[in-house]
């Protein structure tokens, strides 16, 4: 095996290394890192990001993008802090999940079908819907408010069997990858990221694949927007702007390609993981808040530049 095709089969190699020495140079600075209490800390603030860039991964691999995703949050969000109230029991509390999760899923459906059978740009369609999704938020939670059960926040925070809840989650995320990964539709979604007027001419439905990995995207975004709720037990109609640009960085970060067709969500965890210790050093070193968007920016800038001056240094040499 070359070593070319072995970085083209584990995408995610550089960012682990990456996160190994961020790891090992925060932990010189906090003390108390691998404390269960800060690993636990850790897990429930990243969480809702993880779950949020799993979904952008899947449409960036099947060759889209979606500049919505932090609205599809900001509108569940203020969905969930609108049905649930303090008094709340468990039938309330599922309801409000049901409308979540739908909410979700017809943003979703929404884009999907703009992009995949409209046949619209992405990023211009979808950065069109998240002011849409954005409104709806506005218009449901016109201010920051509600409260949760406490039940619920106490939930989020458990350890059960001394681990983080949030490392269960990221564990099911990774074997319903490696189902998808393994299955026809896996195959078809890699196959059409890469080369969609190719694949449609195989015979895949190219329109169907893109369609339902917007949808995915919303499910995702509905879950992301459940524990980024569960955390802070309140609700905000802009809670989630911030986290589409974190969502695309973190599957830069993680290898996939954002022209599609190549990447996975192991790295995509990856990347978030190394956002946050990123984050966590910016804190600790005193440094303006603003050079984290600086940085992700500029990820983002070398990925898409990145090809382009590798092909251009290698026609020079």
């Amino acid at each position: 095996m070359t070593w070319r095709r072995f970085l083209r089969q584990n995408p995610y190699l550089f960012a682990l290394l990456l996160l190994i020495g961020l790891i090992a140079i925060n932990a010189s600075i906090q003390s108390n890192f691998f404390s269960l209490r800060a690993i636990n800390g850790n897990f429930r603030v990243l969480l809702p990001l993880m779950i949020l860039a799993v979904g952008q991964s899947l449409v960036i691999i099947g060759g889209g993008i979606d500049l919505s995703v932090g609205a599809m949050v900001s509108l569940v969000n203020a969905i969930l802090v609108t049905l649930i109230v303090p008094e709340s029991g468990a039938g309330g509390v599922v309801l409000a999940l049901l409308v979540g999760c739908s909410a979700g899923m017809l943003a979703g459906a929404f884009n999907g079908l703009c992009v995949a059978y409209l046949r619209l740009q992405p990023i211009v369609t979808t950065y069109a819907t998240s002011f849409i999704f954005s409104g709806l938020a506005l218009l449901i939670l016109p201010r920051p408010g509600g409260q949760l059960p406490r039940a619920l926040t106490r939930f989020y925070r458990s350890t059960p069997l001394e681990i983080p809840l949030g490392v269960y989650v990221i564990i099911v995320l990774l074997l319903l990858w490696a189902l998808v990964r393994s299955s026809r539709f896996g195959q078809y979604l890699f196959a059409t990221g890469s080369n969609a007027d190719a694949a449609y001419t195989s015979g895949i439905p190219t329109a169907l694949v893109k369609f339902s990995t917007y949808v995915g995207a919303g499910l995702l975004s509905a879950f992301a927007a459940f524990a980024l709720t569960l955390g802070i037990g309140s609700g905000n109609p802009r809670i989630g702007d911030a986290m589409t640009l974190d969502s695309i960085v973190a599957v830069v970060l993680g290898g996939t390609r954002l022209s599609g067709g190549q990447g996975g969500i192991a790295g995509t965890i990856i990347g978030v993981a190394i956002l946050g210790i990123i984050r966590s050093l910016i804190s600790f070193a005193n440094v303006p808040t603003w050079y984290q968007t600086l940085v992700n920016a500029t990820i983002i800038v070398l990925a898409l530049a990145g090809p382009g001056l590798w092909r251009l240094i290698r026609g020079r040499v």
